[in-house]
């Protein structure tokens, strides 16, 4: 578990704080719509109030926290429509990062991506999967100058993280042979440098897991957090 020092100064203890919260976040400890209490996390990472506070303000600004007046902070959650959109913003912001991004990505950075997308082709389990996926497209953004888009497309990722974990988990290993083909595609876009294929790949990567989601889910409540599911059994 992480712990905030007290001789942390507060930017340092609410940056601790923040990349505590962040991962378990991302990796569903908290469920859309989970209240985020203050003195629970305080409490857990032998923190003060203070630094919660400011890390909870500072993950609002990456997506993954919500903060109401006089209802405290939690998770944000999307209804079908807000989903909807979101995925179809990510269809048009996405590939244009990605053409900002492609003339700056050297060899370094695609064998890294080459690296990345070999572990996801191994891997069965679905949190690492979606680290390692998260990864292999904001590093393929890595190179995009404008630091506005970057932020905007790591901000609309942040907040369709956990409809992705419900999405991977009700299709099953039988439609990762699909990630994987359209991974190795874009991986050659960038390997040749052409943006138009690059950008081409890439919509229709985002375009078909948006159509999936809505024909598979129909949108229901995302996967319940391991933490909620015993929460819920014990009521």
């Amino acid at each position: 578990m992480t712990q905030v020092a007290d001789a942390d100064t507060p930017l340092a203890a609410s940056e601790r704080v923040a990349a505590y919260l962040r991962e378990a976040i991302l990796d569903g400890e908290f469920a859309p719509g989970e209240r985020l209490r203050q003195e629970e996390i305080a409490r857990r990472l032998g923190a003060s109030r203070l630094p919660v506070r400011e890390a909870l303000r500072m993950l609002e600004l990456e997506g993954l926290t919500e903060l109401t007046v006089n209802k405290g902070a939690r998770v944000p959650s999307l209804d079908a429509y807000a989903l909807d959109v979101v995925y179809r913003m990510r269809e048009r912001l996405e590939p244009l990062a990605l053409e900002e991004s492609m003339p700056h990505l050297g060899d370094a950075e695609w064998d890294e991506l080459a690296r990345i997308q070999a572990k996801i082709a191994k891997n069965s389990d679905i949190t690492e999967f979606l680290r390692l996926d998260r990864a292999f497209h904001l590093l393929t953004y890595s190179g995009c100058r404008y630091e506005q888009l970057v932020s905007d497309v790591t901000r609309l990722w942040n907040s369709t993280q956990h409809y992705r974990r419900t999405f991977m988990t009700l299709t099953g290993p039988q439609r990762r042979w699909v990630v994987n083909f359209e991974h190795e595609l874009i991986l050659d876009a960038i390997r040749r440098r052409d943006a138009v294929d690059g950008e081409r790949y890439l919509g229709g990567h985002i375009r078909r897991t948006r159509i999936e989601l809505t024909h598979l889910l129909e949108i229901p409540s995302p996967v319940a957090s391991p933490r909620t599911r015993r929460r819920r059994s014990s009521a």
